[in-house]
């Protein structure tokens, strides 16, 4: 069953964007920060294959509630050239993903690591939850293929 993309505009590095706008299919992948093991992994495996996801019609967009000048330096330091948009959590709400977290029995509210391919009419297609990064990309860009 699919459902509409929640629709949102987000500051991002290359600059506003809107997801309505976009007239294309698109990932939407939530981390939890900038700079972190696991997200930078992630961040580096979608890079990796920007130029498949393109072939695929098919744009990236990282979310986190990073700010902007964080993304910038994420950006730089690991040579990333694909969309990070900065969320107060709004976006991360709409979308399920600002939920409660238990860190060594700590509990505080955090976006859980979640992707989602919304197709050119916004209609979010697949989403996949709790990601484990290694191999993730590689699935992503096989879903966003077979969309045709």
């Amino acid at each position: 069953m699919t459902r509409q993309a929640p629709d949102f505009t987000l500051p991002s590095t290359d600059g506003e964007i809107t997801l309505s706008a976009l007239g294309q299919k698109a990932v939407l992948y939530f981390y939890p920060r900038d700079n972190t093991p696991g997200c930078t992994l992630e961040a580096q495996e979608f890079q990796r294959l920007a130029g498949a996801f393109a072939e695929a019609g098919t744009r990236i967009i990282g979310i986190s509630k990073d700010d902007m000048a964080s993304h910038e330096k994420f950006c730089t330091r690991h040579g990333l050239a694909i969309t990070l948009a900065s969320d107060t959590a709004e976006v991360a709400e709409a979308y399920g993903v600002w939920v409660e977290k238990n860190m060594y029995g700590r509990k505080s509210m955090g976006i859980e690591r979640a992707t989602f391919l919304i197709d050119a009419s916004g209609a979010i297609v697949r989403e996949w939850r709790k990601v484990k990064v290694n191999g993730h990309a590689e699935e992503v860009l096989e879903a966003a293929r077979a969309l045709g």
